[in-house]
């Protein structure tokens, strides 16, 4: 990051970011509204969903372009990654996660600006955002949201982010593994969180995780899972529980026909 903040210093960054049209609805498009906090045990939906009252709104997708990972290595070395966007654009996708971490994750900056060019989705870039500098990147690129992992950051850098992402109009996913992250995470009242449903520790994987935070969640907040989801059976699992959205990529990245499993899985 030091080389890109020397090539492209934070007030350049800020012009472009002014030149950006405003950033799209990630958290609307995400939210099932009144179904997922009648679910959760809420009594209604939060005041600012999209969902009309009494509708009960599908399970929503967040569809990732990822070319590798640290569990698995390489996924799809000839990766298109805006013939790959449009693709989930096409089969029903609510918005699309690009990583643009290059070490682990063989993602650049240069994905997402062909993701943005090639689609009008709500995008979220998906990197280790650790200093300001990254969501000022983010806008300029055009994303509308950034991920914010709770367990690489204090509670003190994690507001510092939630504060940048706000003053720009955009949403944070921010990422918990466990309760205690979860507890760090709430006394922020985020409107997006993620359950990573991956042990980092060991890369397993496992949805009782989701299950088991789910019900410590207030009612205003989207409430996305996480890693592990391959089948229709899963996403029943996670929908039935109350889960607003979930986060797929391998499972899309690696298979023949990505359309159709997207279909697969959000059809009802």
């Amino acid at each position: 990051m030091p080389g890109r903040m020397a090539e492209r210093p934070l007030d350049e960054l800020k012009r472009l970011v002014a030149t950006q049209p405003p950033p799209r609805d990630f958290v609307g498009a995400l939210s099932r509204g009144q179904r997922a906090c009648r679910l959760r045990g809420a009594s209604s939906a939060p005041e600012w969903s999209s969902a009309e009252p009494g509708t009960d709104i599908p399970i929503r997708l967040i569809a990732e372009v990822k070319r590798a990972s640290p569990s698995r290595g390489v996924l799809s070395p000839s990766l298109d990654a805006g013939a790959l966007a449009q693709c989930y654009a096409r089969s029903g996708a609510a918005a699309i996660s690009v990583l643009t971490e290059p070490s682990f994750f063989r993602g650049s900056l240069a994905d997402l600006t062909e993701v943005r060019a090639a689609v009008e989705l709500p995008l979220l870039r998906k990197d280790f955002v650790l200093d300001p500098y990254q969501v000022y990147e983010a806008r300029a690129a055009g994303t509308d949201a950034v991920l914010l992992i709770c367990g690489i950051l204090s509670l003190e850098q994690l507001a510092h982010l939630l504060d940048a992402t706000r003053s720009l109009g955009m949403a944070a996913l921010v990422e918990v593994h466990d309760g205690e992250e979860l507890e760090r995470a709430l006394s922020l009242q985020p409107r997006v969180v993620g359950i990573n449903n991956r042990n980092l520790a060991d890369f397993t994987v496992d949805l009782g995780t989701t299950l088991r935070l789910l019900p410590g969640m207030p009612e205003s907040t989207v409430v996305v899972s996480e890693s592990g989801i391959h089948s229709r059976a899963d996403v029943v699992r996670l929908r039935d529980a109350g889960v607003d959205a979930i986060l797929v990529g391998e499972a899309l990245v690696t298979c023949a026909d990505p359309e159709e499993i997207v279909r697969e899985l959000i059809r009802w």
